[in-house]
């Protein structure tokens, strides 16, 4: 993990705060933008999208749009005509895999939430592009987050988008589209340490991970993590319990509403031996949580798309934002805090020991089809 000084970092909660701030900066586009999202939605907030890169290729820019081919199946050809009208090029990320097809790599997805703007500005976090209301029974907006760059690591991001772009792009178009050329980006002279770290098949493929490893070891103090999918490894488990019986306060703050049930129980089953150790546990209840953020002693922080969980882990394409900044770490931790302090709930651990039965066989069911399925993934020493 490689850290750039220099940046100026501004953490955006919610898509009330995040669309507003994307869509300024596709309008400011004059070079090259490039998006990926795992869902591109039919509504409001992806006309919104949609209209500001559609304006953005229509000023001249070379605009680019990855989306995946199981979160944007249902990618709406009312916006494929009119981005394909402005001149916005699409693709898609493995089109020809069927969600019912069953093979391991289906699971391969391209999960990212990342955009770049003539590599000035950058975009990296959690949000995909749809509506924040668009949950089940119009619950409050789901919570989550992204990190809006600008400094020195919008260049690395701009290259790794065009990476991407490139190779999924190469069957079609042998000749990879050209990276727009840029003078040096102008570092802020009381800027902000920042990574960018991603998740791949081939050669990162444990670098999510492993920088999440390295921050728990590192951690003297505290460790707040919010994962809106909870089912870490082996490796992950026992990293969070030495931290705790080393006397490091460690919070998670974890999906309360049953949003998938299968990973919803399953899940569960890790609560026991990590409440034993001291691990403080809440379950987010107020919305659906979809944030993947955390805090480490509040100098370190992460901001991406990386559940902790298989899936984002060992399977699919996802960004994260390493920071080293007490600033950016205490805003990102005061922010958990009061999101556990005013929607979520605390699990006790003697309440958990006396739960009902029929909610035991749930869980334990629910973790053994779990098992069964990362077995079937190749990833049984994983777990």
């Amino acid at each position: 993990m490689r850290y750039v000084a220099g940046n100026r970092l501004t953490l955006l909660r919610n898509g009330e705060q995040y669309f507003p701030a994307l869509v300024a900066a596709l309008d400011g586009a004059r070079e090259q933008v490039f998006l990926e999202t795992y869902i591109f939605a039919d509504d409001q907030t992806g006309s919104l999208v949609a209209d500001a890169l559609a304006r953005a290729a229509a000023r001249g820019a070379s605009v680019h749009l990855l989306i995946d081919g199981f979160g944007a199946r249902d990618f709406a050809q009312r916006f494929r005509g009119m981005l394909a009208e402005a001149g916005v090029q699409v693709l898609v990320y493995r089109p020809d895999i069927s969600p019912w097809t069953l093979r391991r790599d289906r699971l391969r997805r391209m999960h990212r939430k990342l955009a770049s703007v003539d590599a000035s500005v950058a975009f990296v976090g959690g949000i995909n592009i749809n509506d924040d209301f668009d949950t089940p029974g119009q619950a409050p907006p789901r919570y989550d987050y992204a990190v809006r760059v600008q400094g020195p690591l919008c260049a690395e991001v701009q290259d790794e988008a065009a990476r991407l772009w490139a190779r999924v792009a190469a069957p079609a178009a042998p000749t990879p589209p050209p990276v727009s050329s840029r003078g040096p980006v102008t570092a802020f002279a009381d800027g902000q340490r920042a990574a960018l770290v991603v998740r791949d098949s081939v050669r990162h493929r444990r670098d999510i991970e492993q920088a999440y490893l390295v921050m728990i070891d590192a951690a003297r103090e505290e460790i707040v993590i919010a994962s809106a999918y909870f089912f870490p490894g082996r490796r992950f488990r026992q990293a969070l319990l030495r931290a705790a019986r080393r006397g490091v306060r460690v919070v998670l703050l974890l999906q309360g509403r049953v949003e998938y049930l299968l990973q919803h129980y399953a899940s569960r089953a890790l609560y026991g031996v990590l409440l034993d150790a001291g691990v403080v546990i809440h379950e987010y209840q107020r919305s659906f949580l979809h944030a993947k953020v955390a805090v480490f002693d509040c100098c370190r922080a992460s901001v991406g798309s990386s559940n902790i969980d298989p899936f984002s882990l060992l399977l699919a394409r996802e960004a994260n934002v390493f920071v080293e900044d007490a600033r950016f770490g205490a805003e990102l931790r005061a922010s958990l805090e009061d999101a556990m302090r005013t929607g979520a709930r605390p699990l006790a651990p003697q309440q958990w020991k006396h739960q009902p039965l029929w909610e035991r066989v749930l869980t334990w069911f629910g973790y053994g089809i779990a098992r069964a399925l990362i077995v079937f993934a190749g990833f049984e020493r994983y777990h």
